[in-house]
């Protein structure tokens, strides 16, 4: 292979890792939004067994997305040269990855102060539950979970930790990704500025004149003998 079509290939092999990626990054989001919603119902009339084996496998979903995502926007990180082409989409998704780990692990630390709250070991626990008057069920939201689908999911297995040793394994994965890579949070931009912001100060000008123009003219007395009080008649006319 020469060196030309050598280069094509790894550029092709890259666009591919960036768009995986991509799509592990969106599909982390929704996973740890579902996660979110699920956990508020911890401690209220709609807790049970089924709530929380659905947490603990939406968070072994997320567990598996984060590990597998790490590892490769570490990769191209460290092996891609500055101002090569895809390394600003590259460093954005790593800051955007970091901020979603810090949420979930917020998330995680919740349910976890929450399940010693409410442990419902034994059936005389369920007594201590809040009744919200909510009546509904997480099953919808545990299914939207389920469905979401990564690039390595398939492939890639990885032991699920206990809740404690996840969340002091999120403070150790993020002090290694802030380390091993030097990706200043402010130096990156967002993808797409605000559309439109100068035609809404416009708008917003020509409004504020038409009024002063129409306080203008009201202001204006037409000194008929029969107004009086300040210009009713004017107004009402």
């Amino acid at each position: 292979m020469n060196r030309w079509r050598q280069s094509v290939v790894e550029i092709q092999t890259r666009k591919r890792q960036v768009n995986e990626c991509e799509r592990a990054q969106a599909a982390l989001s929704k996973v740890t939004a579902c996660f979110q919603q699920m956990a508020t119902s911890l401690g209220s009339n709609i807790d049970g067994s089924f709530l929380r084996e659905e947490l603990e496998e939406t968070r072994t979903v997320a567990h598996k997305i984060c590990s597998g995502l790490h590892r490769r926007l570490l990769t191209l990180l460290t092996e891609m040269e500055q101002g090569q082409e895809d390394k600003e989409q590259v460093e954005r998704l790593w800051v955007i990855f970091l901020s979603s780990l810090e949420n979930f692990q917020q998330d995680l630390k919740k349910v976890k102060a929450l399940q010693e709250i409410f442990p419902l070991t034994q059936r005389k626990d369920r007594q201590a539950l809040v009744n919200t008057g909510y009546a509904g069920g997480t099953s919808e939201v545990a299914a939207r979970a389920a469905m979401v689908q990564t690039p390595w999911l398939s492939i890639e297995e990885t032991e699920r930790p206990d809740l404690k040793t996840h969340i002091r394994g999120i403070d150790v994965l993020l002090e290694e990704m802030l380390q091993r890579v030097n990706v200043p949070l402010w130096s990156v931009e967002p993808r797409q500025e605000a559309d439109g912001g100068q035609e809404e100060d416009e708008s917003l000008e020509d409004m504020m004149e038409v009024e002063v123009v129409s306080q203008n003219n009201l202001s204006g007395c037409c000194h008929h003998h029969n107004c009086k009080a300040g210009c009713l008649l004017c107004l009402l006319s």
